[in-house]
């Protein structure tokens, strides 16, 4: 599997634990500009808005770590435009999703408020 389709499952992995969780779809692949958001849920009068990194092993590092400070700003700048054109008004919060994913195993970590908009 090419690093696409990792992504892609990873996804999909991460959009059926948030739905187990009680969230509940908006969106996916929420594309401004060159950016995108992954997945955006609700869940208690809160906008969710969920980066999905996935690798096929912790080699690099937990995928998590890759989101930099330069990643999170575009992820903050994406959600913006989102929140401004659909005129929404709920607290949004920023989630990520960290999965390894092969042939014998599949780990998935939640890290709820990962990052905050700062100025």
């Amino acid at each position: 599997m090419n690093h696409i389709e990792l992504g892609q499952r990873g996804e999909v992995i991460a959009l059926n634990h948030l739905l187990t969780k009680g969230h509940q779809l908006v969106e996916t692949n929420f594309k401004f500009k060159k950016s995108e958001i992954d997945i955006i849920t609700k869940k208690n009068d809160l906008l969710i808005v969920t980066e999905v990194k996935t690798r096929n092993s912790t080699a690099l590092g937990a995928p998590h770590l890759s989101i930099t400070r330069s990643k999170q700003r575009q992820i903050i700048k994406v959600a913006n435009h989102f929140i401004e054109t659909r005129g929404i008004e709920e607290e949004v919060r920023f989630d990520v999703i960290s999965i390894i994913l092969n042939k014998n195993e599949m780990h998935l970590e939640h890290i709820e408020d990962a990052f905050y908009p700062l100025a």
